[in-house]
């Protein structure tokens, strides 16, 4: 199939945008069925605004379900699941226990 540029308008600003045809042929490669709905500024302004790596960093504050220390950890917990502090942690580690 022989791939041309197209003219597509961003969904965010309104602005054209050409959708060329190497990237028509990365997208069919992929296979992505659907034609990008903004503009590289916008899709970028998106990407950077949601993406975890943003520079924030979740940490959530619980207790050790071993030793009942207060502590932080980089995620939130699930509920019905054990949370350990970094010293329980790395005890049960290092004694073998699966880090669940």
């Amino acid at each position: 199939m022989e791939y041309r540029d197209k003219v597509l308008k961003c969904v965010e600003c309104g602005a054209e945008f050409v959708f060329t045809a190497g990237e028509q042929m990365f997208f069919a490669d992929k296979g992505f069925r659907n034609e990008p709905k903004r503009c590289k500024a916008c899709k970028a302004k998106r990407t950077q605004g949601t993406a975890p790596s943003a520079g924030r960093r979740i940490e959530t504050r619980t207790t050790c379900s071993q030793c009942g220390k207060e502590t932080t950890v980089p995620f939130k917990p699930t509920q019905g699941r054990p949370v350990f502090c970094r010293e329980c942690y790395q005890q049960r580690r290092s004694l073998g226990f699966p880090a669940q």
